[in-house]
């Protein structure tokens, strides 16, 4: 079955993530990984107007929060994973392209669902247990806004953070329940942000505005 067509829009926005074919990793340093992808998030933000709200690279996969003014996000998303794509294979030495297809996005209809997805993305090295807090994993913008000469990638302007930033760091390494979490992990799977249902009480697992 085709995948369905992008949804267009610039009201709210995308959770974006890809994975390496068959989840191989990227095959060179991570270091230089992350140089590669916040040179290309950098160049595509500026030709497309991309606004990135967080970024995380992971081993073999990234999460992307991101808006576009320009209602353009397959125009965005094309280029950075082209260019990426084709310097990743390149200096990997890779026979087959780098990602297992296309990305997956999902589009967060509501400030809740954005919180929700900035704290799921950020905790994902600790979820990974690559690290035991959001603030030690170098690879993410995170990283950039708790220390700003080391920021390689432009975002928007982080109202989470700056509104309370001792109390955001101890939300972000603050574990939720595994349920709702793992809810949570399957309503990104949605173009729009969706929480399963309890077919029983006909009620979402995860209230539509709960903050995790």
């Amino acid at each position: 079955m085709p995948r369905a067509k992008a949804i267009m829009q610039s009201d709210f926005p995308y959770n974006i993530t890809a994975r390496c074919i068959n989840r191989d990793w990227f095959q060179i340093p991570m270091p230089r990984v992350w140089e590669i992808f916040s040179e290309e998030l950098s160049r595509t933000s500026k030709d497309h107007e991309l606004q990135v709200h967080s970024f995380v690279l992971m081993a073999n996969h990234f999460h992307l929060i991101a808006s576009t003014p320009r209602a353009n996000i397959s125009e965005c998303m094309q280029q950075f994973m082209r260019r990426s794509s084709k310097r990743l294979t390149k200096e990997g030495n890779r026979i087959n392209e780098t990602f297992a297809g296309r990305h997956y996005k999902c589009i967060l209809q509501h400030p809740n669902y954005f919180l929700n997805a900035y704290k799921y993305n950020y905790r994902n090295p600790v979820t990974a247990g690559v690290c035991d807090s959001v603030e030690k994993y170098p690879f993410s913008t995170l990283h950039g806004i708790l220390i700003p000469s080391q920021a390689t990638i432009q975002l928007a302007e982080d109202t989470t953070f700056i509104s309370d930033p001792i109390g955001t760091i101890k939300w972000l390494n603050t574990a939720p329940d595994l349920k709702k979490w793992e809810t949570f992990r399957c309503g990104l799977k949605h173009p729009y942000f969706r929480s399963k249902m309890n077919m029983r009480i006909n009620k979402p697992l995860v209230s539509e505005l709960d903050i995790l």
